[in-house]
């Protein structure tokens, strides 16, 4: 019988993903450093394999990343037991979405407009956000 993915080893993977997506890079160019098939590559990023100790220094160094950082923010021993996903930062920033929205978001200068912002997308997210919502926002903006 498989074994569900530990959240320790999710964490490591979401890590993983976090830092490739700053640098840009793909996962078939990691893949190729690492002598793998992108899909172990994706295999190790959503924790469903885990990194030995060899394969996670050698990421890091691709990656030019101390191998402590793969373990910044990790998940208590407690709080692994308490199975929570999609709700830690790194979690977020995994998203390549979610990580391009964050620094299209950090890139306004303007403290108001980020503001406005961040109402809309937090009525949006929601879901009590009317369909004419980014409409009324944009033209609050003028």
């Amino acid at each position: 019988m498989r074994k569900a993915p530990d959240a320790i080893d999710r964490h490591v993977g979401a890590r993983i993903r976090l830092r490739r997506n700053m640098l840009g890079v793909s996962q078939e160019k990691l893949a190729e450093g690492l002598g793998l098939t992108f899909q172990q590559v994706q295999k190790y990023e959503k924790g469903t394999n885990r990194v030995g100790a060899s394969r996670l220094q050698h990421i890091a160094a691709i990656l030019d990343t101390p191998i402590n950082y793969f373990f910044e923010e990790a998940p208590s021993p407690s709080a692994c037991a308490i199975e929570h996903q999609g709700d830690t930062p790194t979690e977020l920033l995994t998203s390549k979405d979610c990580l391009a929205l964050a620094r299209a978001f950090v890139s306004i200068k303007d403290e108001t407009v980020q503001q406005k912002v961040l109402s809309l997308v937090r009525a949006l997210g929601s879901g009590k956000a009317a369909p004419d919502l980014l409409e009324d926002w944009v033209q609050s903006r003028s």
